[in-house]
């Protein structure tokens, strides 16, 4: 038998202590990751932050994350959607099985039981070669506090008379999203070292937690090129609802103060990307919208009513729709860093939904919109312009 020298045996033996780790490694590559049971952590803001959901009557306040190591050195943090609530009639309706047609639903309370990202379409499908983030790492932050992910705060609702849920006459909300988010950073701190590029992306009301976190991320990870994508985000508020508690008060947003300031409450909803966008010209930020996107007119024609009085055309949704499109214009015009893709339909979101790659309204198929934004170099730069469908921009006249 021949024998073995001293430097093949040294090489065998670590090959064989490796295994185990190597093996668990290529088991993780891919595969999503549940954390839950989280600690609390001082967060990037120097303050205490304990992560937990709405715990709405009747709902697990638990609050938990997934995370997904990719091939490549570049990361996805995406805020999950969900809508919102920020008074009595709001948080009295949250989304919940059972409920009959008819019924309000403004919020998600909390995590689904059994939800998992690894069943989305959409940019959560790797094995699709036309996804431009299949080999990507990922960080998925689920929503259940209605607040648009940037809320610090416990507030005391009253019911209005949900005919479904036994609700009692007073309940509590923890408005608790940027606390939540601040959980999440701190892991991705400690886990998610160094990514050359970055993109901070969310539907719905996601869009909205990306818009006004991305600071945080950047600042976490100030040598990464940074992406932003707004999903179904075009805020078009009313200045009663961005100024007043209730209203979007009730959350106490904690807002990046180098880009938004001390005064969250003085920037108008539809500028807080633009916000972003401006203090952060090397970022690429874009947002994706239909042009008659029916959640959002619904929620906004909420606003209009109760916090009114709006733009000038009392149609909800053609008031939402003129103030959307002057508002993309506007940035386009004013931000180098901006895009926008301008989708016909009233469909809402597509980050998570095979439209992502079917949706060609505007020209040029979604996800490979997608791919100029995030591909590096001026050839690319060239090719990733504002698109809308055909009849995106009309002019449509107030009844």
């Amino acid at each position: 038998m021949n024998r073995i020298p001293a430097f093949g045996w040294a090489g065998l033996l670590a090959a064989m202590l490796c295994a185990p780790a190597a093996l668990a490694h290529d088991k993780a590559l891919g595969q999503w990751q549940k954390h839950e049971n989280l600690p609390t952590v001082v967060g990037a803001d120097g303050q205490s932050h304990t992560a937990t959901c709405s715990g709405f009557p009747g709902t697990d306040p638990a609050f938990s994350f997934w995370t997904r190591k990719g091939k490549s050195k570049n990361l996805v943090v995406y805020f999950e959607g969900g809508g919102a609530c920020w008074d009595n009639l709001t948080c009295t309706f949250p989304i919940a099985a059972g409920m009959p047609a008819g019924v309000p639903q403004f919020f998600m309370p909390a995590i689904a039981p059994g939800s998992t990202p690894a069943t989305y379409d959409g940019i959560f499908k790797p094995d699709n070669p036309a996804n431009p983030v299949g080999d990507w790492s990922f960080v998925y932050i689920p929503y259940c506090t209605g607040d648009l992910h940037a809320g610090s705060a416990v507030q005391q609702y009253f019911n209005v008379g949900n005919p479904v849920l036994p609700l009692p006459t007073s309940f509590t909300l923890q408005h608790k999203g940027f606390d939540n988010f601040m959980v999440v950073l701190d892991w991705m701190k400690k886990h998610m070292k160094e990514p050359e590029r970055v993109l901070v992306a969310g539907s719905s009301a996601g869009g909205y937690g990306a818009s006004v976190n991305f600071p945080w991320v950047a600042k976490t990870y100030p040598e990464a090129r940074m992406h932003v994508i707004a999903d179904a985000s075009q805020g078009v508020t009313t200045a009663a609802w961005d100024g007043q508690t209730p209203g979007r008060g009730s959350w106490n947003m904690q807002l990046a103060p180098w880009v938004f300031g001390s005064n969250p409450s003085a920037i108008a909803g539809p500028d807080l990307l633009a916000k972003g966008a401006q203090a952060y010209p090397r970022a690429k930020v874009s947002q994706f919208t239909t042009a008659m996107d029916s959640v959002q007119i619904g929620f906004y024609s909420v606003m209009k009513g109760y916090y009114g009085p709006g733009g000038a055309c009392p149609n909800p949704a053609i008031d939402w729709y003129q103030q959307m499109s002057t508002k993309l214009q506007t940035y386009d015009a004013s931000l180098p860093n901006f895009r926008h893709y301008l989708a016909g339909g009233s469909y809402h979101t597509t980050l998570r939904s095979p439209s992502f790659y079917t949706e060609a309204s505007g020209g040029t198929v979604y996800a490979d919109w997608v791919a100029n934004m995030l591909a590096p170099g001026k050839r690319a730069q060239r090719h990733w312009v504002s698109e809308d469908c055909p009849t995106c921009l009309m002019q449509l006249p107030c009844p």
